[in-house]
C-alpha cells in the first residue's frame, strides 16, 4: 500500500480509495503498486507504453501475445482500469498482471487507457480520453494495424467498466464521428453502476454504501448527483439502454458484492429493452467486487477468466 502522510491533517476519508487533506491535495491508496512494461516469461505476452495524445499527456500500455505469424490478425481488445475513477493505473500491478493472463488466454492485442483522474482532471475528462483512445485505435487499425479491422472489444471492472458501458452508449449515439467503429462487445466486470435509491445488496454493507455515495459527487462535481445518467442508467433522463453500440454485452457480478443488484438490473433491462444484441449474464457466487484481481489461480478466477475468453473468441 502507498505510504499516506498521516502528518497532513484529513478532511475527508474515503478509504478504501483515497483521503483529501485540508490543504486540498489527495492521498490515493496503492499508487506504489506498479509494474513496468516488459516481457512476461510466464505467459510470452510484451508489453509497451505508448503517449496517445500529447496534447492531453494520455498514454497507454500496450499488451501483444506471442504470435506464430508477424501477418496475424487479431481482436482489438480496449481495457479501462477501475478505481473509483481516482485511483489506479494502467501500470498498476494488479492490472497489469491480470491482462499478461487474458492477453494470453484470448489471444488479443490489448490496449490499457491511463485516462486522466479526478480530483486534477475532474470527469468527465476520463470519458473524453477514453473515446479519443478508441478513435485512435480504430484509425491505426485502419492503417493496417496488426489488429483485425475495426473489431473491437472492451472489458473493464469498477469504474472502467462504467467508462466502458458509456463508450458503447456513445459509440450507438455517434451520428457518423466514427463511421465504420464496430464495437464488436463489451464485457462489464462488477460494474459501477449507481443511484441514490438502495438496493438490497447496497443495504447489506452500508459502511461501503456510504463511501461510494461520497464518490461520484467527488469525481464528477458538476454532475446532478448520484442519479446521472453517466452514473446510473436505469435513472431518469437516462438514454434508453437499447442504444447500445455494440453486438454482445456480457455482464459479470460478484455474489457478495454491493454491487450486483445494479449490475443485474442492468442486464434485465438491456435484455427487455429491445435491443437487438446479445446479452449474457455471469454470477460468481460467494466472491467480493473484483476478486479475480487477487487470485488469478482460484477456482472463482479461473472459471470467470474462462467465460470472459470464450465470449471473446466467439465469431
Amino acid at each position: 500500500m502507498a505510504s499516506i502522510p498521516h502528518e497532513k491533517e484529513v478532511a475527508e476519508d474515503l478509504s478504501p480509495f483515497f483521503l483529501i487533506h485540508t490543504d486540498g491535495t489527495i492521498s490515493r491508496f496503492g499508487e506504489d503498486w506498479v509494474s513496468p512494461p516488459s516481457f512476461d516469461p510466464v505467459t510470452g505476452v510484451t508489453s509497451k507504453d505508448v503517449i496517445v495524445s500529447s496534447d492531453t499527456g494520455v498514454s497507454a500500455r500496450l499488451y501483444l501475445p506471442k504470435l506464430s505469424s508477424p501477418q496475424t490478425k487479431l481482436p482489438l481488445f480496449i481495457y479501462f482500469h477501475g478505481g473509483a475513477f481516482c485511483i489506479g493505473k494502467a501500470s498498476s500491478t494488479f492490472y497489469h498482471q491480470y491482462l499478461n493472463h487474458l492477453v494470453s488466454e484470448a489471444n488479443v492485442v490489448a490496449v490499457s487507457v491511463d485516462y486522466r483522474r479526478p480530483p486534477e482532471d475532474p470527469l468527465p475528462t476520463a470519458y473524453d480520453d477514453a473515446w479519443d483512445v478508441i478513435k485512435r485505435a480504430v484509425s491505426r487499425s485502419k492503417a493496417g494495424a496488426s489488429t483485425s479491422g475495426c473489431r473491437a472489444m472492451q472489458t473493464s471492472k469498477g469504474a472502467g467498466a462504467n467508462i466502458a458501458y458509456n463508450m458503447a452508449m456513445r459509440a450507438g449515439a455517434r451520428d457518423g464521428e466514427v463511421e465504420d467503429l464496430r464495437i464488436e462487445g463489451l464485457v462489464l466486470l462488477h460494474p459501477y453502476f449507481w443511484g441514490t435509491q438502495r438496493t438490497e445488496s447496497e443495504s447489506e454493507d452500508p459502511k461501503f454504501t456510504a463511501v461510494i455515495d461520497r464518490v461520484w459527487p467527488f469525481a464528477h462535481p458538476t454532475s446532478v448527483g448520484n442519479d446521472d445518467p453517466l452514473i446510473n442508467p436505469l435513472g431518469r433522463g437516462a438514454p434508453c439502454v437499447s442504444t447500445l453500440g455494440c453486438a454482445r454485452a456480457l455482464v459479470c457480478v460478484a455474489g457478495k458484492d454491493a454491487l450486483r443488484d445494479r449490475a443485474r438490473g442492468y442486464y434485465e433491462a438491456l435484455g427487455e429493452s429491445g435491443w437487438d444484441g446479445e446479452a449474457e449474464f455471469f454470477a460468481s457466487e460467494g466472491e467480493g467486487h473484483c476478486f479475480f484481481l487477487l487470485g488469478e489461480e482460484s477456482d472463482g478466477a479461473k472459471a470467470l477468466m474462462a467465460r470472459i475468453v470464450s465470449f471473446i473468441n466467439r465469431r
